[in-house]
């Protein structure tokens, strides 16, 4: 990552009291943390390092930013195609699926098409109420496919049909109800809300998460 912007930041807190905590946060504000190739790159690396770090026991998922993620980066897909990010995301909804410790998202911002997949590889979503959602993909002449694979396990059937083929903006309490996001909180509450999760975490047998 030497030779290009430092688009995904990497944080793990600690003490010799108890287990470390890793906070991932997505700081391509400029880019609305749009799943570029060099995003998604620096997350999945980030992650790969986590994977042999037997001193943290939880993952934060944040971003920066108006936005926590809207979706693939439509400049190179339109340069480019679809095929290579969505090949990539793939890949990268794997990789939080199968990490070993917990991941809880920490989403304060609008979150559409693709960043629904990372959303819905997390294990526990921590959503401020303000936040809004949308399945965009079919507005684009497009199918959500790629992460299909992590939303709709959360879904249940007819909702996935709503959300998947109107394309509609939808509320956060909307995505509770959905199975999308775990617990809703007001925006100045969204910290406390993480912490208490990652406190649980941290509390608990490594060996039981």
């Amino acid at each position: 990552m030497s030779d290009e912007a430092e688009l995904v930041h990497l944080d793990v807190a600690g003490s010799a009291a108890g287990p470390a905590v890793a906070t991932i946060t997505l700081d391509n504000s400029r880019n609305r943390n749009a799943l570029s190739r060099a995003l998604m790159a620096q997350l999945s690396e980030h992650l790969d390092a986590l994977r042999v770090r037997d001193d943290v026991q939880a993952v934060v998922v944040a971003a920066t930013g108006p936005a926590f993620c809207a979706g693939a980066d439509m400049g190179e897909a339109a340069a480019e195609g679809m095929a290579r990010g969505a090949r990539a995301l793939v890949a990268l909804q794997r990789r939080l699926v199968a990490l070993e410790q917990p991941v809880v998202a920490r989403v304060h911002g609008p979150v559409r098409a693709g960043g629904l997949g990372i959303v819905g590889a997390c294990d526990v979503v921590v959503c401020a109420d303000t936040v809004s959602f949308a399945f965009t993909e079919v507005k684009l002449g497009l199918a959500p496919a790629a992460i299909s694979l992590t939303t709709l396990p959360r879904l249940d059937p007819r909702t996935a049909s709503w959300a998947f083929l109107t394309g509609d903006t939808f509320t956060a309490a909307q995505a509770q109800q959905m199975g999308l996001v775990t617990s809703v909180v007001p925006a100045g509450a969204l910290d406390e809300a993480v912490a208490d999760v990652v406190g649980s975490w941290c509390s608990a047998s490594r060996q039981g998460l």
